[in-house]
């Protein structure tokens, strides 16, 4: 700092004599004396110079940039859950062949638009999504239409309504994936509202091409995984296959309780029509009958009762809905999301390993060709031909090595996507819980107002008689 304050500077920059100046003073403090302009003035030939040692020192004193984590996700549940909310609902139906003719209004919040789309238009998106991320999970769509014996068991409006869901559930997986929401592709089917969204689809993709052409890491992939990845990978794997199979079962439990409180709905309306029926019946009792008078008052009071239990037919209705909405939808979502997983590990295995070993048994045999080639004469041209055969299979070796290393690259970030999505546990359990008390308070509510109702026929106990 003392060199500094003796040397002259000009809105921060250095003259040639100045730096001389500079150089010349730093030699004199490596020689213990303290730096001062007078020892310059004392210089009677040529100032003294400084020791900055080799050039190759000075490289460890280089700025270092900060490595890139390129393979850690950095992402949060409710960040990813920010990211857009997509709606796809429903619009007036027109006649088909086979199923009535269906339509979707896909409104994405993110966007603020709203687009009008086709099942055929999900697929096609579907299918060049799944070129473009091969590597990645793409979430597979719902069946276009009902299968044989399936419309013994649903209505075809309920399966309509399924594939709604399940249609929605993809595309919120699809626009909050770290890696699919930036995507033109994404964009394409969220915004464009020309008449051909599929030729626009598709001549997106032929523009860019696969993932692996486009990530600028994606040849150096190798460097960036852990050695033991694929320890990692079967690990995980199986941890990822356990709480998938636990979420099943609670998938399956809470569409049971929904069902039940469908069930309960219909069985409490049925109850109060049951009641209106009884009292409603204006046949006289025998004149024997020790009831008679008391009867004639109770029929009175059961007339009234339907009322009552209808609104507890439509709160049992709402309570079921709830749970629907709220409950088995959420684990839908992340079920759609973990089977996605299991088979993007079976495209991983299937495909890219299998192509990559098939492509090397290939490569032995063409060797094996060339070394007998060299043993027996053969034509020169022959010769040549299988020597450039061999030379482009090393090539297209080499380019499934490199593919085989980028798909375990995003499969490890994959991996990563599947627990961020974890804490979406929390999410459901507490729907859960606030759908129950919800359900049971304004069920209570109903009751509590209905008890009252009964005094004329529970008389002073209100109810509590012993048992009969």
């Amino acid at each position: 700092m003392k060199i500094a304050e003796h040397v002259d500077s000009t809105d921060g920059f250095l003259s040639k004599l100045s730096l001389y100046k500079a150089l010349a003073l730093v030699a004199f403090a490596q020689q213990g004396k303290q730096p001062s302009p007078k020892l310059l003035e004392n210089c009677i030939q040529e100032l003294p110079k400084p020791q900055l040692g080799e050039p190759r020192d000075l490289t460890s004193l280089r700025m270092q940039p900060v490595q890139e984590d390129v393979l850690t996700v950095s992402q949060t549940l409710d960040k990813l859950l920010d990211q857009d909310t997509v709606r796809v609902d429903l619009i007036p139906e027109k006649k088909g062949l086979f199923l009535k003719h269906v339509e979707y209004q896909v409104t994405s919040q993110r966007y603020k638009i709203s687009v009008y789309r086709r099942y055929s238009d999900f697929d096609v998106f579907h299918e060049v999504l799944l070129q473009r991320f091969a590597y990645r999970m793409v979430p597979a769509l719902p069946p276009k239409r009902m299968l044989k014996g399936v419309l013994t068991s649903i209505s075809e409006r309920e399966f309509i309504e399924g594939r709604r869901r399940a249609l929605g559930r993809f595309i919120n997986l699809v626009a909050r994936h770290p890696f699919f929401s930036e995507d033109e592709l994404v964009k394409i089917f969220l915004t464009f509202s020309g008449s051909d969204v599929q030729t626009r689809l598709r001549d997106a993709y032929k523009k860019t091409g696969d993932e692996f052409m486009t990530n600028r890491i994606a040849t150096q992939a190798k460097e960036y995984l852990p050695a033991d990845i694929q320890a990692q990978f079967s690990t995980s794997r199986e941890l990822i296959r356990n709480i998938h199979n636990s979420f099943q079962k609670l998938r399956d439990r809470a569409e049971k309780m929904v069902e039940r409180s469908i069930d309960n709905a219909t069985d409490l309306l049925m109850f109060g029509r049951e009641l209106s029926v009884l009292g409603s019946d204006a046949s006289s009792l025998p004149y024997l009958a020790s009831s008679k008078n008391t009867w004639g008052t109770l029929r009175q009071s059961l007339k009234s009762l339907s009322v009552e239990f209808a609104v507890l037919s439509d709160k049992a209705t709402e309570q079921g809905r709830r749970e629907e909405d709220d409950v088995v939808e959420r684990l839908n979502i992340f079920l759609d999301l973990l089977q996605s997983y299991k088979d993007l590990c079976e495209r991983h295995e299937k495909g890219v390993l299998h192509e990559h070993q098939r492509a090397l048994h290939k490569y032995g045999v063409m060797k094996r060709q060339m070394m007998s080639a060299t043993v027996q004469p053969k034509e020169q041209a022959s010769v040549e031909q299988l020597e450039s055969r061999i030379i482009q299979q090393e090539n297209a070796i080499q380019t499934m090595e490199l593919r085989n290393y980028f798909s375990l690259f995003c499969l490890h970030q994959e991996t990563q996507l599947i627990f961020i999505y974890l804490p979406i546990t929390s999410h459901i359990l507490g729907a859960f819980v606030n759908s129950q008390v919800q359900g049971h308070k304004e069920m209570g509510e109903v009751w509590n107002e209905l008890q009252p109702k009964l005094g004329c026929l529970f008389g002073v106990n209100n109810g509590l008689n012993p048992p009969i």
